[in-house]
Order: C-alpha cells, then sequence, then structure tokens
C-alpha cells in the first residue's frame, strides 16, 4: 500500500492506493484535467463565431470603415495597397483615353498642335503625369493646357476621388495604428487568483499591475462571472453573467495603478460563490472575466 499526500491551501488529505496504483492513475488523470477552452482569451479575443445571422456580408459592408479598422494588418496593407494601385490605373486610363480620343499621341511631336497634355506620348508617360499630379509633384514637363475643358473637368474629379481615398484610408490606418491593444501587454494580472480571510471575511483576490511609467487615467476594474444555469422556468441560460462586486459601492474599483494592486471580492450572502463549498468550486464549470478601463496618458486612448 502507498499514500499520496495532497495539498488543498493548508489542508492535507492522505489518500490510500493499492499496489497495482490504478487509484494513483486515477488520481492523476483527475488532476490534469483536459485543459478548458475560454470563452476570452488572456489577449482580450472572444472566442464567439456568428452564425446564421442572414444577410451577415452586407451587414459588415454597410459599416465599412469599421469593418477595414478591424481587420488583420495583413488584410489592411492588401486593400491599401489594391485600392491606390486600381485608382491610380484608371486615373492614368482616364488621361490615356482623352489623349487618345482627341488624336494627342499622334501630334505629339508636332511643335504647332497644342495637346490637351503636353508630353504625354503613351499610357506610361500619361501614368506618370497622373503621379505627379496627384501626389503634387509637379515636375513641370508634363501639364494640362488651356485648350482642353475636358481635362480641366477630369482634373477636378481626380482632385476630388484623391481626397476622398486619402481620407478613408489614411484615416483607417491611422486609427488602426492608434489603437492601444498592444497597451495590455505591459499590464500583468495575477497567474492565479485565491480566496482566503481579510479583514475577517471570506475573500477572493487577484492581483493586477501596470509595467510602463506612463498612467492610465481613470482607470475602473470590473469583474463578470460567466456561467451556465438554469431558470425556475426551465429555460437554460448557456452563458449568462453575473456582476462580481470588487469595490463598486465603496469606490475601490477605482484603481491609481502606479504600482500593483489587489483587487478584492468579498464572498457574503451576495455573492455568485456563497453556496459553493471548497469541491464545489474545483468542479465547478465558469469563468471570471476581468475588465479593466482606462485611458493611456501618452495616447489618450
Amino acid at each position: 500500500m502507498s499514500a499520496l499526500r495532497r495539498k488543498f491551501g493548508d489542508d492535507y488529505q492522505v489518500v490510500t492506493t493499492s499496489s497495482s496504483g490504478s487509484g494513483f492513475h486515477q488520481q492523476q488523470a483527475s488532476a490534469h484535467k483536459k485543459k478548458r477552452q475560454r470563452f476570452v482569451d488572456k489577449n482580450g479575443r472572444c472566442n464567439v463565431q456568428h452564425g446564421n445571422l442572414g444577410s451577415e456580408t452586407s451587414r459588415y459592408l454597410s459599416d465599412l470603415f469599421t469593418t477595414l479598422v478591424d481587420l488583420k494588418w495583413r488584410w489592411n496593407l492588401f486593400i491599401f495597397i489594391l485600392t491606390y494601385t486600381v485608382a491610380w490605373l484608371f486615373m492614368a486610363s482616364m488621361w490615356w483615353a482623352i489623349a487618345y480620343m482627341r488624336g494627342d499621341l499622334n501630334k505629339a511631336h508636332d511643335e504647332k498642335y497644342t495637346p490637351c497634355v503636353a508630353n504625354v506620348y503613351n499610357f506610361p508617360s500619361a501614368f506618370l503625369f497622373f503621379i505627379e499630379t496627384e501626389a503634387t509633384i509637379g515636375y513641370g514637363y508634363r501639364y494640362i493646357t488651356d485648350k482642353c475643358p475636358e481635362g480641366i473637368i477630369l482634373f477636378l474629379f481626380q482632385s476630388i476621388l484623391g481626397s476622398i481615398v486619402d481620407a478613408f484610408l489614411i484615416g483607417c490606418m491611422f486609427i488602426k495604428m492608434s489603437q492601444p491593444k498592444k497597451r495590455a501587454e505591459t499590464l500583468m494580472f495575477s497567474e492565479h487568483a485565491a480566496i482566503s480571510m481579510r479583514d475577517g471575511k471570506l475573500t477572493l483576490m487577484f492581483r493586477v499591475g501596470n509595467l510602463r511609467n506612463s498612467h492610465m487615467v481613470s482607470a475602473q476594474i470590473r469583474c463578470k462571472l460567466l456561467k451556465s444555469r438554469q431558470t425556475p422556468e426551465g429555460e437554460f441560460l448557456p452563458l449568462d453573467q453575473l456582476e462580481l462586486d470588487v469595490g463598486f459601492s465603496t469606490g475601490a474599483d477605482q484603481l491609481f495603478l502606479v504600482s500593483p494592486l489587489t483587487i478584492c471580492h468579498v464572498i457574503d450572502s451576495k455573492s455568485p460563490f456563497y453556496d459553493l463549498s471548497q469541491r464545489s468550486m474545483q468542479t465547478e464549470q465558469f469563468e471570471i472575466v476581468v475588465i479593466l478601463e482606462g485611458i493611456v496618458e501618452t495616447t489618450e486612448n
């Protein structure tokens, strides 16, 4: 016979197993449970997939700007490059088409002829003219003459279209770069939460700290308990959300995060953990989501 000692907090339990070790293997199997899939990962990403919504694509396209901001960086860069490339080729084709319909391409070297755009001989030269005007480079070699009203109208259309594309894409890239998602990498939470007596009360505690010297203004913390439950009417709620009080009534949820702080939730009669024992908390399936909100001092986001 052999004995296996396991520690639960300050209490020790002795488990007697047979010489064959079958009981020992059962304890090992129960101790090393399969890792449960999180509802919210530690990086803040929610493991939720929407389905059977109907016309889901059109809903995303109706809010195209937010959709582009939420895309991954590789898709943002691809759309950024593709949009500018298509717009440049389209406008260059328009300038080439005007020169072709007016016959400027055949009379490019005639000094007595006044073309729509000087020194535009083919599509590459039309493309260079568009880039020079759109990027306001203005080398002075290619320019619009006053003998081409359609060219003046196209130039006005080009200026308006270029301003819209620049405002949309550059604004999208700027907002995406200024998002404080990476700021969470320097906000550290304790690996485990602990339940212990504090100030004479049974308390759930965990720690949070800020690694950067820049402060978080108006930092506020909230905790949500995600747990399945069944109502007295028989309705099953797979992801019921319950609020865990971490000092809302006393103002302790407002943090001055200049040093690591211990966040406390008192397990009293109002707590969802009040009716749970130590053994039931080890077997119960639930998830605690901690939400830390604040304004980054340097970027004001």
